[in-house]
């Protein structure tokens, strides 16, 4: 119910570029930003670029969060991630966790990025009494993802491997790490209702962790998509290959009290983005 929604290429506004990003806000004066850019990738990706990733993303979130600010928006949602929260937190991962202990080192430069976006929307709160929410989401995954083998989240890498090795009839399939670390990840589609649910409301934290409430191994997620694909052969792990963390489930209660419901199964959640994805 939304009359105007306020969107623009990446190719036609730089959010590095501020000057042009405070242009932008001032000249649309928007009533609510959601802030969904973000430099992502796999732990590859997040490894090997380090200073991209803490450079792009805290400009980005600087230009955005500041801009909107001065562009007097009633509301802004900041979009982060699980990965903000301790290598060895607690789990179920608390918002009070955040900044208990180290942080993942193979992407502590994304996370350190997004917990500066998290505290600057706290401060901006406190001294400009602005309406700055941060939702930190589990990893997400969905048909418009980013499906490139060389900077894709564990998801779209391996519905695009196993799919290829099937297509290419491949007889073993090597998957990155021993498949044993755990993830929790939530259909984009899910996210994206709550986030429109959160411009009506007005929540008394302003740092929600919105997940999907079940985790999975990495192992036996390679083996649900080898099911819904219909690959034959083996898959075998690297173990030579960093994990990551162990662990990383959130704890949503918070977000349930605010209405945010799980409506997509996760093997239902695969099989529709495979189906769109590769069997247009």
């Amino acid at each position: 119910n939304y009359k105007k929604i306020i969107t623009i290429n990446k190719k036609k506004l730089n959010l590095l570029d501020q000057d042009k990003t405070f242009k932008f806000l001032k000249k649309n004066k928007p009533d609510v930003v959601i802030i969904a850019a973000a430099k992502v990738g796999g732990i590859l990706n997040n490894n090997v670029n380090r200073a991209q990733f803490i450079y792009e993303n805290t400009t980005i979130q600087n230009n955005l969060i500041h801009g909107s600010y001065i562009s007097k928006a009633k509301k802004l949602i900041f979009l982060g991630s699980s990965c903000i929260y301790p290598k060895l937190s607690k789990q179920p991962m608390k918002e009070e966790y955040l900044l208990s202990g180290k942080l993942e080192e193979t992407n502590e430069p994304y996370a350190i990025a997004k917990i500066h976006g998290v505290k600057m929307c706290e401060s901006y709160n406190k001294q400009y009494n602005t309406n700055f929410i941060s939702l930190m989401p589990s990893s997400l995954y969905g048909s418009n993802d980013n499906y490139n083998l060389q900077n894709s989240h564990v998801i779209p890498a391996l519905l695009k491997k196993i799919f290829l090795a099937k297509k290419q009839k491949k007889k073993t399939l090597k998957i990155w790490g021993s498949g044993k670390p755990k993830r929790e990840f939530l259909c984009v589609d899910d996210l994206a209702k709550f986030v429109v649910r959160i411009i009506s409301l007005n929540p008394k934290k302003k740092l929600i962790n919105v997940g999907y409430g079940k985790e999975i191994s990495i192992g036996k997620l390679a083996f649900m998509i080898k099911k819904i694909i219909g690959y034959t052969g083996k898959i075998t792990f690297d173990k030579q290959k960093p994990d990551g963390v162990k662990r990383k489930l959130l704890d949503s209660k918070y977000a349930k009290t605010l209405g945010f419901k799980v409506k997509t199964n996760l093997e239902d959640g695969l099989r529709k983005t495979f189906k769109e994805k590769f069997l247009r």
